[in-house]
């Protein structure tokens, strides 16, 4: 048995996530360890991971034009953002100041 407990999936069975809207996605570190840098004195302090999750999601509208960045977190062991999909739209891109 998984140390961790069984999640209530939180998606919707019948809803298209690929239709336009607004998507608040959480992203976990496998075993929810460490890895993205660690927090000192109510600050953020990014590793080499970190900094690669960044550029990681700055390059998503790259890779699929119809996605506007919105606010983007890193934590230590997962990452908050949101993405906007547009339907034939390809938005400037939001960038993630470091």
């Amino acid at each position: 048995m998984s140390k961790f407990r069984s999640r209530k999936r939180l998606r919707l069975s019948e809803y298209d996530y690929a239709q336009p809207g607004a998507y608040f996605l959480t992203i976990c570190v496998q075993r929810r360890e460490c890895l993205l840098g660690h927090v000192a004195h109510d600050e953020m302090h990014l590793n080499e991971y970190g900094k690669i999750a960044i550029d990681c999601w700055n390059a998503l509208p790259r890779h699929y034009p119809h996605v506007e960045l919105g606010d983007f977190v890193i934590m230590p062991n997962h990452v908050h953002g949101v993405v906007f999909i547009r339907a034939g739209l390809n938005p400037a891109r939001k960038r993630l100041e470091e």
